[in-house]
């Protein structure tokens, strides 16, 4: 299927490996030029070279943290003018209610969900007057069923979530459709260090404690970051023009849910 996107250019944030990643890697694939985002300039070098060999389209990188206000600042100024915008962050640290102070939320809030709104906020402006644009964020299964020990994570992509359900619809009559896109388990490095914290606990090995995790899964596996990317791509793309604010699960059916 031709996306009807080559050309368009793209920021994709944490996109040096994992879910963000598979985005960049789909999207350049539809002939997008991208700018892609990491903290680690050594993966995110390689793999945006990876990208311009495989692809051939234009690449550029910024390291940075875009969880902070320098970091979006880079960000911004590299990707003035994009046309698609996909929104990753690392999500906080588990743990349970007692745990967690006012500053706990507050460096939560800022990563997942104030980060995404900054950036949303400086690029819609441009994509409403050229009449066409499109926004991804990636937040968590989460959203649709809490995770205990995930907190934080669930208050702050909550409140993500519900300032898209908002401003998705505001935006819409411009041509700028805004989705969101809930990862369950992918085979990323999250995924291995969840299965090492199984396997250490359980004194079992880490095929054990991957079977184990799949097993929970009705799909009966772990995704993969090219479904995920082919996912966000096509949202991105010409056809996802009237999927307005929705809230996708990518989870191999693992939430349990009848909507």
């Amino acid at each position: 299927m031709d996306l009807g996107i080559a050309g368009k250019r793209a920021l994709v944030c944490a996109s040096s490996k994992g879910l963000g990643l598979g985005c960049a890697e789909a999207l350049a694939a539809a002939g997008v030029n991208l700018v892609m985002n990491a903290r680690g300039e050594e993966a995110l070098l390689a793999a945006a070279d990876a990208i311009r060999a495989e692809h051939g389209v234009q690449v550029e990188t910024v390291v940075a943290d875009v969880t902070t206000t320098e970091g979006q600042q880079k960000l911004l100024a590299a990707a003035e003018g994009a046309d698609i915008l996909v929104n990753n962050a690392g999500g906080p640290p588990p743990g349970m209610w007692s745990d967690w102070e006012r500053e706990d939320f507050i460096k939560a809030l800022d990563a997942n969900m104030l980060a995404p709104i900054a950036l949303m906020k400086a690029l819609l402006p441009g994509m409403m007057e050229r009449g066409w644009g499109r926004v991804v964020n990636i937040t968590s299964q989460s959203v649709k069923a809490p995770i205990a020990v995930l907190g934080l994570s669930n208050s702050a992509r909550a409140g993500l979530t519900g300032y898209v359900a908002g401003t998705s619809r505001q935006v819409a009559g411009s041509g700028v459709a805004i989705n969101n896109l809930l990862p369950g388990i992918h085979a990323t490095d999250r995924a291995v260090s969840l299965d090492s914290g199984v396997s250490a606990q359980q004194g079992i090995s880490m095929e054990d404690a991957k079977a184990q995790r799949a097993a929970t899964i009705p799909a009966g596996r772990y995704g993969t970051r090219a479904e995920f990317g082919a996912a966000c791509a096509f949202l991105c793309s010409k056809h996802a023009g009237f999927i307005i604010g929705q809230n996708i699960l990518l989870d191999g059916g693992a939430t349990n849910m009848t909507l």
